[in-house]
């Protein structure tokens, strides 16, 4: 007789899980999360805020945003977490607000990490290097259409 293969507790897979997401936090989130921080307290520190605001301002004006909002976009393009670490960073400087981040957060994820994805995915499977601008510029559109229409439903 072919012996069954013993369930697991609910306890352990939960336990298991939260092993696994521990590991992710902390070798992941949350230096992303702390990078943008320091990345928004620097610009503030050398008032390159201010310029950048000025620089993307009109731009970002099309969608709702100020111009510091393309700090977000730019920490998103490097990581998730980094661009929501530069969103949280900027509203609590008051700078943005929840109208603004209700904005932000389709563009964040339909931008996000494509720096990283590009050497982990596109790398990885061969992909012609000539072609990673076609596939970033589609991702950035998608991001700007997405921050467009929200700033007419909002």
């Amino acid at each position: 007789m072919a012996e069954q293969a013993k369930k697991p507790m609910i306890t352990d897979v939960f336990v298991e899980g939260a092993r696994k997401g521990w590991g992710i936090a902390t070798s992941s989130t949350i230096p992303n999360i702390m990078m943008a921080f320091v990345i928004i307290k620097a610009l503030n520190v050398t008032s390159a805020m201010e310029l950048m605001g000025a620089l993307f301002g009109p731009v970002m004006a099309l969608v709702g945003l100020p111009g510091e909002a393309a700090a977000v976009l730019m920490g998103a393009f490097m990581s998730m977490g980094g661009g929501i670490g530069v969103a949280v960073g900027l509203f609590s400087d008051g700078i943005l607000n929840g109208t603004h981040l209700a904005i932000l957060a389709p563009a964040i994820y339909l931008m996000g990490s494509l720096i990283q994805y590009a050497g982990r995915i596109l790398g990885v499977i061969g992909t012609d290097a000539r072609r990673f601008p076609i596939l970033f510029a589609i991702c950035i559109i998608n991001a700007f259409l997405s921050m467009f229409v929200m700033n007419i439903l909002i």
